[in-house]
């Protein structure tokens, strides 16, 4: 099979056309949440828990400071953690207190 340099091209082209649109729901859905820390279930968190932690799943205990949950925009710091200084989330990571 011959490709000219013009085909091989086009399909370059719409190749990554197509996964840069694959990649647009995923960003458009995390426009609309925040990182919030302190609020995942042990177990439950997304990804980046911080030291200790890999990914997604991989926190140790219930409300862990360095751990976060994406959450509906602007309800992070509305959101109960046992552990925060504030008793709610907190969009950057924290020390917790005893719960």
């Amino acid at each position: 099979m011959n490709q000219t340099p013009a085909k091989l091209s086009a399909a370059a082209l719409a190749l990554a056309l197509g996964t840069a649109f694959l990649a647009l729901p995923a960003a458009a859905q995390n426009a609309d949440k925040d990182k919030c820390f302190g609020v995942a279930l042990k177990g439950k968190n997304d990804c980046a828990a911080g030291a200790g932690t890999t990914c997604a799943g991989t926190s140790k205990v219930d409300y862990q400071g360095n751990s976060w949950s994406l959450v509906p925009k602007g309800s992070c710091e509305k959101t109960v953690s046992k552990t925060s200084p504030t008793g709610f989330g907190q969009l950057a990571e924290f020390k917790p207190k005893k719960a």
